[in-house]
């Protein structure tokens, strides 16, 4: 079986941008053939059960008794155990970073969804984000895919049966951040998810269609919603060309924070672009904000949109010679660039931002 690794993704987008789209699709195909879109009965919204320790039958320990992926001291473990969330339309494992001396209630939760071929622990530690939300004090959701769904582990944000409210991952993801928030008294509007890659293609999805429960998101080299309805389109669409139904503009757009390297030879940075536009389509009038700046010997370039009574509705970094992946993580995940700026700070400041 041929597998999605970073040089397949390479040598599909050289098919596509040379034009050989069936070439690119039968690389893939026996990968991602089963979730190519298809005709299904939606499903019913996600109404949470019980989530256990995955592996094990229904346990006393609650959730806040797992902690941060290294470097603690005490009774917690190094790492902590797998929970899983189910509910009416599927379930998905998922790790809970509880913030150290967390406040109460707490200030908000961030759901994290990882990129092809990673785990939540590998994304913990690639981003740095429990460090960021220990000082924000924040809980951190890392789902988990499954390979189950998906054998390279990549979130399905190119199969039109995952791309609704009420049915498929956006029903999942949606739940299982609702159930975590009200476990944990998370306050209302303080619920964000942010994901690289094809994660951050998901959390765009679940801006669009539950802009009720997520309150901000942060895409690090995604892809706009609607880009892609199956495999050869979902490459096309990474290699920059623009199809979909992206046409049909949010009716509630949430406020986004997107970051792209100049660099990416996977998602072309265009796509950052594209999913800034539609963070903005429905605003009315914008006042932009610009900034040039260098970190860590990087220039960046920031784009702030402000909308109405100077509320922000999109920030989007373009940060030169970043490739594709997290900008200011730590090397030892994968896809993490050491060099700034620091993408998890940004979003964690953007998130509190429209908290308070």
């Amino acid at each position: 079986m041929n597998k999605m690794t970073p040089e397949a993704i390479r040598h599909a987008l050289n098919e596509v941008r040379a034009g050989r789209l069936a070439d690119a699709t039968a690389l893939i195909q026996s990968t991602l053939s089963r979730h190519l879109p298809g005709v299904g009965d939606p499903l019913a919204g996600c109404r949470a059960k019980p989530d256990v320790p995955s592996g094990s039958r229904r346990s006393a320990l609650s959730d806040t008794n797992f902690g941060a992926f290294q470097g603690r001291t005490g009774a917690r473990p190094a790492r902590p155990a797998r929970l899983r969330f189910t509910c009416a339309a599927g379930s998905r494992e998922y790790v809970l970073h509880v913030p150290e001396n967390a406040p109460t209630p707490p200030r908000g939760l961030v759901l994290m969804l990882h990129g092809c071929t990673q785990t939540p622990e590998d994304f913990a530690i690639g981003t740095g984000m429990n460090a960021q939300a220990d000082a924000a004090g924040l809980f951190v959701v890392y789902a988990a895919q499954s390979r189950g769904d998906n054998a390279q582990s990549c979130w399905n944000w190119f199969s039109g049966a995952d791309q609704h409210r009420d049915r498929g991952e956006p029903a999942i993801l949606a739940g299982l951040a609702r159930e975590v928030a009200a476990r944990h008294g998370v306050p209302p509007g303080a619920i964000f998810v942010a994901g690289l890659s094809a994660g951050a293609a998901m959390a765009v999805i679940l801006g669009r269609t539950y802009p009720e429960v997520f309150a901000g998101v942060g895409a690090h080299s995604g892809l706009p919603y609607g880009s892609a309805r199956g495999v050869t389109e979902a490459f096309a669409a990474m290699a920059g060309q623009e199809g979909g139904t992206r046409a049909v503009p949010p009716e509630m757009p949430v406020p986004t924070i997107v970051f792209h390297g100049a660099s990416d030879a996977t998602v072309a940075p265009v796509n950052g672009m594209r999913i800034t536009a539609d963070a903005l389509a429905t605003c009315g009038q914008i006042t932009e904000i610009v900034e040039n700046g260098r970190t860590a010997g990087r220039a960046f370039h920031r784009t702030t949109n402000l909308g109405p009574k100077g509320k922000v509705r999109a920030e989007h970094w373009r940060i030169d010679g970043l490739g594709h992946a997290w900008s200011g993580g730590d090397a030892k995940g994968s896809y993490a660039d050491a060099k700034g700026p620091n993408a998890s700070a940004e979003m964690v400041r953007f998130f509190m931002s429209l908290a308070t």
